[in-house]
């Protein structure tokens, strides 16, 4: 019986705030957090333990469907999942692991390091891209890549010698980017320019469109069943394979992986031998040569004019907009990138030996902990035991870091220079910028200038400059955010530690000291707390140049913003709550928001005959909590306080105009409201 290969690509874009290094609320995604979230546990997780069932419908196995399918994961993706889904991080590893010692080769390849349309970058920056692609591979799989997925299929001669170079022997491509196929499904020899070889695994067109969007998935014995049907046309040595978005599998199809699974698993029975590329080369190795349609991908019929032209290419064609910003969006980029170059090569050469060289090697620490990085910079470095010059070492690094993920491809795939994906772009060049010393403000200047020709589908937008400054340059510096947030959390509990992905925090009296984990560049201030309201604090930030900031809850970020907030309520909810409202909370009786709304209406008819500051200052720590669970002030609350008003002398009345404000009453007129 002929080979199966099944091969997913795993991929999301890149989501975090490349200032804080951690990915933030996307309302998008809801009921999860993110995208990143959402994603793992509908198809991630769910790939890496599939349910297989019997008749009756019930479970008779769990399998992790990876060790039966060949598949690649963005790096940036797994950078995430290392941290934040261990348990599915693990699985694929373990897959690996297990396909490896079954079939003498893993079913993991690998990827150029952040997701860019190789064919329009520069060789330098493929050469980065697919090094950095393997080091990080290596170290996450224990072994050499032995083929790599290129980001949309992309190809074009200097791309595949780039790849040969680097020691990857396959790449998986579309059957439109061979001009012609070699039959029986078996992959073909490319011959570079340059005179090295690598073979094209070409996945079967109608399989792959049958699987994400065709219905395959529906259906797993009859998809079998149609697989099972090619056998005899294959011949000798035959090979039938697919490829996919592994999100196919529990994202875009709901239960998708089951279906994988139990296909796969009736192969098997069929007598079908069920691999990865890497092991059917090793037994039929490519000789057919091939020629290339170059440049092409596997998602745009013009080649790769996606990411760079109004080519028709979008997600959403019922939707009249066009894609006119991409031109001007990849200019402005570029431009940006070559200003960034130069500085790197102009500071780096006096600080850096060999500045490219060390800029390739840097992807076998970049996703590494604060100790890997200093210890790689100065390494590199002409100084090593001058702080200064290993800080600035390092920036430049990071720079060069930003430089390459800013054409992270996801930015033109979709239809708006305002989407999620293009503004994360438009992030990385604002940090990139930040990191660019006396150039900063010439650099951002230029590149705002070039940004006014990308005009975005939303009037609400405006164009790429307008998009930049609203969603991507910080209002406030983060390192400013993280002192203000470690500050206010130590204010409230002494005994609060909380985690930090891009700096270290010094706390010590008055002072607090930033060190980014990534730069080691340190920033010292000075700060004095405040508590302007029950729910919130007031950090005021004094750094060594005499710039003053003062920051409130809302300025902080997310994680340590609601980890405070959290500590806030537990230190209020006791004053405001009776000890059987606070059981209801804990047992889930009731929720805080119908527990306040209560206590609120009992402590404002409590100012009928309670006339001391605490009663009032009571109705306000209960306004304090409530107004960020409900946007309108309740009806019967308004109520409760108009009964009273009416009643109160006016010395009383002053004193409750503060309360009257905030419960929503316009109390210039009120006041001259007659009693009836």
């Amino acid at each position: 019986m002929p080979s199966l290969i099944i091969h997913g690509h795993f991929y999301q874009p890149p989501r975090e705030n490349p200032f804080l290094d951690v990915v933030e609320a996307e309302t998008s995604a809801a009921p999860f957090h993110d995208w990143n979230q959402r994603i793992e546990r509908e198809c991630y997780r769910a790939v890496a333990a599939a349910r297989l069932t019997s008749a009756s419908g019930r479970i008779r196995a769990i399998v992790n469907a990876l060790e039966s399918i060949s598949f690649n994961f963005g790096p940036t993706l797994l950078e995430w999942m290392e941290h934040e889904a261990k348990d599915t991080y693990q699985a694929i590893l373990a897959a690996d692991r297990e396909s490896a010692a079954r079939l003498g080769h893993g079913n993991a390849i690998a990827q150029p390091y952040h997701h860019t349309i190789l064919p329009l970058a520069s060789r330098r920056d493929k050469t980065t891209e697919v090094r950095w692609g393997i080091a990080d591979f290596r170290r996450r799989f224990g072994r050499d890549p032995e083929g790599m997925w290129l980001p949309e299929t992309a190809l074009d001669d200097e791309t595949l010698d780039v790849l040969a170079e680097a020691g990857i022997r396959f790449t998986i491509a579309a059957p439109r980017q061979v001009k012609e196929r070699p039959p029986n499904g078996r992959p073909g020899l490319y011959r570079t320019h340059h005179g090295r070889a690598i073979a094209l695994c070409v996945y079967d067109g109608d399989l792959s469109h049958r699987i994400a969007f065709g219905g395959a998935l529906h259906d797993a014995m009859g998809w079998a069943a149609h697989m099972n049907a090619q056998a005899g046309t294959l011949g000798p040595n035959g090979l039938l394979s697919a490829a996919t978005d592994g999100e196919t599998y529990g994202h875009h199809h709901r239960f998708g992986e089951m279906a994988l699974a139990r296909a796969l698993e009736e192969m098997r029975h069929q007598g079908w031998h069920v691999e990865n590329f890497a092991s059917y080369l090793a037994r039929v190795p490519a000789t057919i040569e091939v020629s290339l349609v170059e440049p092409s991908s596997w998602s745009c019929v013009h080649g790769v004019e996606r990411w760079r032209a109004n080519c028709g290419c979008r997600t959403d064609p019922g939707r009249n907009w066009t894609q006119a910003w991409r031109a001007p969006l990849r200019t402005a980029l570029e431009r940006l990138a070559a200003g960034l170059h130069a500085i790197y090569e102009a500071e780096g050469g006096a600080l850096i030996a060999d500045p490219w060289s060390a800029r390739d090697a840097y992807g076998a620490v970049v996703a590494s902990g604060p100790a890997a990085l200093r210890d790689f910079a100065r390494r590199v470095t002409n100084a090593p035991d001058d702080p200064a010059c290993v800080a600035r070492a390092r920036e430049l690094l990071e720079m060069e870091r930003d430089a390459l993920r800013m054409f992270t491809s996801c930015a033109w795939f979709f239809d708006d220079i305002a989407g999620l994906e293009s503004r994360q772009v438009l992030r990385y060049a604002a940090r990139a910028i930040s990191l660019a010393g006396g150039e900063s403000e010439r650099l951002e200047a230029r590149f705002l200038q070039d940004l006014r020709a990308a005009e975005s589908n939303e009037s609400t937008e405006g164009n790429g400059a307008h998009v930049y400054l609203r969603h991507a340059r910080p209002r406030i510096p983060a390192p400013i955010r993280i002192a203000a947030a470690a500050v206010a959390a130590a204010h409230i509990d002494s005994t609060h530690r909380d985690r930090y992905t891009s700096a270290e925090i010094d706390l010590a009296g008055n002072r607090v000291s930033v060190a980014e984990r990534r730069t080691g560049r340190r920033h010292d201030f000075t700060v004095r707390v405040s508590r302007p309201a029950s729910t919130d604090v007031a950090v005021e930030l004094t750094g060594v140049d005499g710039h003053s900031w003062r920051l409130t809850l809302e300025d902080l970020p997310e994680r340590p913003r609601h980890a405070i907030h959290g500590l806030l309520l537990r230190t209020l909810l006791p004053r405001c709550l009776t000890p059987d409202e606070l059981d209801e909370l804990l047992t889930g009786g009731a929720t805080l928001r119908g527990l306040i709304r209560v206590a609120l209406i009992r402590a404002i008819e409590k100012l009928a005959t309670d006339e001391s500051a605490p009663a009032e200052q009571l109705v306000h720590d209960l306004l304090d909590l409530f107004i960020p669970l409900e946007a309108n002030v309740p009806f019967d609350a308004q109520n409760a306080f108009w009964r009273i008003w009416q009643s109160l002398p006016g010395a009383r009345r002053e004193r409750l105009a503060a309360i009257g404000e905030r419960l929503g009453f316009f109390m210039q007129d009120l006041s001259h409201t007659s009693i009836t």
